[in-house]
């Protein structure tokens, strides 16, 4: 197995994960190491909602060691409210401000709302808005209109080198084309089905061979894969990801071993 594979969570932030994840008395300092020393990569949640401050962004390269790696979902500012239109310098400012992590930034996720269908117009906004990123950024692009599941869309990401984010998410039909050097996947979920993070509560065992399957189809076409569970697709997003790990030959790192013995933090 060639491919670099980086699998891990949609955000890292979450009291629920205290005591079955992180150690009890855990505080919220010590969530992102912690977590950096069980996974090699996350997704960035919040930078969807606001662009992040420097000290903020250098923190996280801070509290994490050599080789991890950071995805970031581009703002909703970008994708949802201008849709992709005259976005160049406000991508420009978010590239800026993710900066301070240098090595360990990786691919930044365009997620288009669930309204934005393809058509000529909306694929000559996509095409524009991919023309104008900046050659040294990895981008991907979420899809949740399955009217984007066309030739035409692939070979246009595959034209711009952006690779097509295969997402598990409700009803929508699941791709899996390969438009670049590396993958991005997503596996979500009903966020009315599930409240509370501690366990894992739905039985995915049947989507997870299906994934496992078509990663291993697709692993010699890549050079690296970034994979992020999302805690609502089967309650406990790092159990999701270490059985995920597994079922492609890795090696999961054990939450509980990294614990600290006979002291609360």
């Amino acid at each position: 197995m060639s491919a670099a594979i980086h699998l891990g969570t949609q955000g890292w932030s979450y009291p629920d994960w205290v005591g079955t994840f992180y150690p009890p008395g855990a505080k919220q300092e010590h969530f992102l190491p912690f977590y950096a020393g069980v996974f090699d990569t996350v997704e960035l949640d919040t930078t969807f909602y606001h662009a992040p401050r420097p000290a903020v962004v250098r923190s996280w390269e801070r509290n994490t060691p050599a080789g991890f790696r950071f995805a970031a979902k581009v703002p909703e500012t970008i994708t949802h409210t201008a849709r992709l239109s005259k976005v160049g310098e406000h991508m420009e400012e978010f590239a800026r401000a993710l900066e301070p992590l240098g090595e360990k930034l990786g691919p930044l996720l365009v997620q288009m709302p669930a309204d934005f269908t393809r058509d000529p117009g909306s694929t000559g906004l996509l095409d524009r808005f991919l023309a104008g990123v900046s050659g040294t950024v990895r981008i991907a692009v979420e899809f949740r209109d399955r009217s984007w599941h066309a030739r035409e869309t692939y070979d246009l990401l595959r034209a711009r080198r952006a690779a097509l984010a295969w997402t598990e998410w409700r009803d929508l039909p699941r791709v899996n084309d390969v438009t670049a050097d590396f993958l991005y996947l997503r596996w979500l979920g009903d966020r009315r089905e599930i409240a509370k993070y501690d366990r894992v509560q739905i039985d995915r065992g049947a989507s997870f061979e299906s994934w496992e399957r078509d990663l291993r189809r697709v692993l010699p076409e890549v050079r690296e894969v970034f994979g992020y569970f999302n805690n609502h697709w089967a309650g406990h997003s790092p159990a999701s990801a270490a059985e995920m790990k597994r079922r492609l030959g890795l090696a999961p790192v054990e939450p509980k071993s990294l614990w600290p013995q006979g002291e609360l933090w």
